[in-house]
């Protein structure tokens, strides 16, 4: 579904309210639909982000909006402040993360903002609204000579699950996929002309000549041999010759990090993490980076300027 039927669905009232601000004055403000399509089509040009940025943004002002239309509505809360504290504190009684929630005030502070410099309203009324505080948490990285260690241990072996390990490994270390968009890679979004993984429309991770030499023998040759159906599109398959599910990679890096001396903490996230530190450590813009792994905001990309652990 589009985010404009996303919205659609999830607003379901299009006129216009009215709120009464603490000097009794009526305000109009436009928190429907339109206004809404309005912010998300100048992320769109203005901004470029990405189909995955623009679902986030959708999906949590539609949650907001309709809160704010039921809330007023019954016309126990009329000032600004009111209304948008409580929506803060219903996303707070449904047990949402500490992450979650700050960026659902995060969309808000930025939909009012827009609201406020394209002149559709006169004053903010999130510009005070308290964000929660993320805690930090170290990442885990893994150095080059790790990685390398990890790589070697599906290299000890011959079978065609060990060879696609392999590639899945590699890939992983250079592009920075998630885990879900690495195992939700068809045939197709490899793009070994112009050397790049086709993640959606917006969306392209490019890699190396020598990853594409990798990938060319794999489609050529490794992938065949846990191919049993010919219709399946599925990148990377498992030994039924269906696609190979998230929790199954999951396990097999675990598997491999262990018998590399690398712990149990190794996983796939720890592989895009390592991908983000090195686009970092070696120029890359924070802006280029949030593209590069998709993220729907630029904090989340921030968190790889804090110092890397070191790995006892």
């Amino acid at each position: 579904m589009d985010l404009t039927g996303l919205i659609s669905r999830q607003i379901y009232c299009s006129k216009r309210l009215v709120w009464r601000q603490n000097n009794s004055h009526y305000v109009t403000i436009g928190v429907v639909k339109r206004d809404i399509e309005a912010f998300l089509q100048h992320l769109t040009k203005d901004k470029g982000y990405s189909q995955n940025t623009l679902a986030a943004y959708g999906n949590d002002l539609a949650q907001m909006a309709a809160f704010i239309t039921a809330e007023q509505a019954k016309g126990i809360i009329t000032s600004y402040d009111g209304l948008l504290k409580s929506y803060l504190l219903k996303l707070r009684e449904k047990r949402y993360s500490v992450a979650t929630t700050a960026r659902k005030v995060a969309s808000a502070k930025s939909f009012f903002r827009f609201m406020v410099d394209s002149g559709r309203m006169k004053e903010n009324p999130a510009q005070n609204l308290p964000s929660p505080q993320v805690r930090k948490r170290a990442l885990k990285f893994l150095s080059p000579p790790e990685y390398q260690k990890l790589l070697a241990e599906p290299a000890k072996l011959s079978t065609p699950e060990a060879k696609r390990d392999a590639v899945m490994l590699e890939l992983l270390y250079a592009t920075g996929l998630r885990i879900s968009e690495l195992v939700s890679l068809n045939v197709e979004n490899i793009d070994l002309e112009r050397t790049c993984v086709r993640i959606d429309s917006k969306r392209q991770v490019p890699f190396d000549h020598r990853l594409g030499l990798i990938l060319g023998n794999f489609l050529r040759s490794d992938r065949l041999d846990l191919l049993y159906d010919e219709s399946e599109q599925a990148l990377f398959l498992n030994r039924r010759g269906k696609r190979l599910t998230r929790q199954g990679f999951w396990q097999i890096i675990k598997g491999y990090a262990s018998r590399a001396g690398l712990g149990g903490g190794v996983t796939p996230q720890t592989l895009r993490h390592s991908f983000a530190r090195r686009k970092l450590q070696n120029g890359v813009e924070l802006s280029q980076l949030q593209r590069l792994l998709g993220h729907a905001y630029i904090s989340s990309t921030r968190i790889y300027k804090q110092p890397a652990p070191r790995r006892g």
